[in-house]
């Protein structure tokens, strides 16, 4: 896998494909168990190896006594591993703007927290959402507080997560009177959620800007891998209500994917997730098993044409309805 290079806004070299970790320790969505672990030894091993060398969590991820869970797990999969690619690792976690947290300190203590289950220094730190849309005086703390990390040399860059242009105009301003760089933002971004892009246009404003597009949720929690159809829904929960609404409507599109699959020799999954390369984001897809993490790398290193890319644009445009949008995304 060929690196995307470095740009100014940090020391991160940026791979074409990185890992989301939100399952590693998530029991009521994904279905954790700590018997997965040595399988996700075997995931960081391989995307590494690979040279998807992004791995990206963050502080609230796990459920119950397991919250933490995906920093302690990648911070020991990072000192147990040894093989290509090592120096180029990045562990990138979002910090959560809790009510509690309200103050610099606040943010300088989670920060902290989360290396001490890395077991090393964070590379990318990340506001996990902003707060704009309902306590707007909170947020400024919280970002001077990553600002003082990356001003310490504490951190490798300072990243956002759920903003939109105009919100990111801000930050980006209040981290510039310090003279911090702002490395990357994290929107939800896919086939099913194009809104970020398309409606708010922060790609624009990261080009604009230096500001490297993150996209999470790239498969749609599993409804752009083929794997579902109406009459075989995932496992029970919120994913299963959320495919029985979405999967009949998206069958277009899922068609569409098949094709270019095959045309490719590609699964669906991989077509999609290359999408969102070609459009200049890196996706950071899940993986639980190392068969899914084959699946996810090998979308990188070649590239959709660009009547593939419109014809896929126009039938997402068509579907009218998308996924649920993140309440914390802000205009």
């Amino acid at each position: 896998m060929t690196a995307v290079s470095a740009t100014a806004a940090s020391t991160i070299t940026w791979p074409e494909i990185g890992c989301g970790t939100w399952a590693w320790g998530n029991r009521l969505l994904w279905g954790y168990q700590p018997e997965m672990d040595a399988e996700l030894q075997q995931v960081f091993n391989y995307c590494v190896n690979s040279g998807a060398t992004l791995f990206d969590t963050g502080d609230s991820y796990g459920t119950g006594k397991l919250q933490g869970r995906s920093e302690q797990l990648l911070g020991q999969f990072y000192q147990a591993y040894a093989g290509p690619n090592q120096a180029q690792i990045c562990l990138a976690t979002k910090l959560a703007p809790y009510p509690w947290r309200l103050t610099r300190r606040a943010m300088i203590n989670a920060a902290e927290a989360s290396a001490e289950r890395f077991g090393r220094p964070i590379d990318l730190v990340q506001m996990h959402w902003p707060t704009a849309n309902y306590a707007p005086w909170q947020e400024g703390p919280l970002l001077d507080g990553l600002a003082e990390l990356y001003c310490q040399g504490r951190v490798k860059g300072v990243g956002l997560s759920n903003y939109g242009p105009k919100r990111l105009r801000w930050a980006y301003q209040r981290f510039a009177e310090r003279g911090v760089p702002i490395a990357s933002l994290q929107v939800q971004y896919s086939l099913l959620s194009t809104a970020p892009v398309t409606q708010l246009g922060v790609k624009e404003v990261c080009d604009e800007l230096g500001i490297q597009l993150i996209a999470y949720s790239p498969l749609a929690l599993g409804l752009l891998t083929g794997k579902y159809a109406p009459d075989n829904l995932p496992p029970t929960g919120i994913r299963r209500w959320g495919a029985k609404d979405m999967l009949p409507r998206i069958q277009p599109l899922l068609a569409c994917l098949g094709a270019i699959a095959r045309e490719r020799y590609k699964t669906i999954a991989q077509v999609a997730l290359n999408w969102c390369i070609c459009k200049g984001a890196i996706p950071i897809p899940g993986a639980k098993n190392l068969a899914q993490a084959q699946d996810n790398i090998r979308a990188a290193g070649w590239r959709l044409n660009s009547g593939e890319v419109e014809e896929l644009d126009r039938i997402s445009a068509s579907l009218g309805k998308q996924m649920v949008q993140n309440p914390f995304q802000t205009r």
